[in-house]
């Protein structure tokens, strides 16, 4: 496989916006002010919407990341397009702290807590339709890919990759019925795609060239 140097640099700069993205979720997280230990105590346990909404949402990115890195190990070359979808998949992952502090600041409010709980869920539907969008291009045409890539069997893996555009709208329905199982959902949807990965469709490079 011979991998040009654009496509090492766009990976390059993913990592760094992904590896930004991944740490800014923890400044959500304020540090608790008390007099005593007790109080500390009270305050930290009362902390715990912004505990579960780091957790998530490292979760999510996390697994994004995996995901990009795995597709981007078969991407030998990019093109103007696909820089811009890999730049627009990258707008979305740098936007999911603020939804995050969105939903960790306003879980104790029932009221607050179901729009904060929407809002998260849309900005999960932009992630399934960016990812989507991204590999409906690399595999359209298949040239941005090495050789070891089976284009026909990697077009039939579109709709498992596009499910999210599926799962992630009922999330934002859920959200008005109970935001924290929202939240819990949008985890147990990270734990599943870190689990059930879709593996990118390969041929025998080395047997296509012995049966020549």
């Amino acid at each position: 496989m011979t991998r040009t140097t654009d496509s090492a640099r766009v990976e390059a700069f993913s990592d760094g916006v992904f590896a930004i993205a991944i740490t800014l979720l923890v400044l959500n997280i304020k540090v608790p002010e008390a007099d005593t230990g007790r109080e500390l105590w009270h305050a930290l346990a009362g902390e715990w919407p912004s505990y579960c909404a780091y957790l998530v949402s490292f979760l999510v990115i996390g697994v994004m990341w995996v995901n990009h890195h795995t597709v981007f190990s078969y991407i030998a070359r990019v093109d103007r397009t696909l820089v811009f979808l890999n730049l627009l998949l990258l707008l979305v992952v740098a936007a999911l702290p603020f939804p995050t502090a969105l939903l960790a600041q306003n879980l104790h409010h029932p009221g607050a807590a179901h729009v904060a709980a929407a809002v998260y869920g849309v900005t999960m539907v932009a992630h399934a339709l960016t990812f989507a969008l991204f590999w409906f291009y690399v595999t359209r045409i298949g040239h941005c890919f090495d050789e070891r890539v089976d284009l026909r069997a990697a077009r039939a893996t579109r709709g498992r990759f596009s499910l999210g555009l599926v799962v992630y709208p009922i999330t934002v329905a859920l959200a008005f019925v109970s935001a924290p199982l929202a939240l819990a959902v949008h985890g147990l949807l990270a734990v599943y795609y870190a689990f059930n990965q879709t593996p990118i469709p390969t041929v025998d490079v080395g047997s296509e060239i012995d049966d020549e």
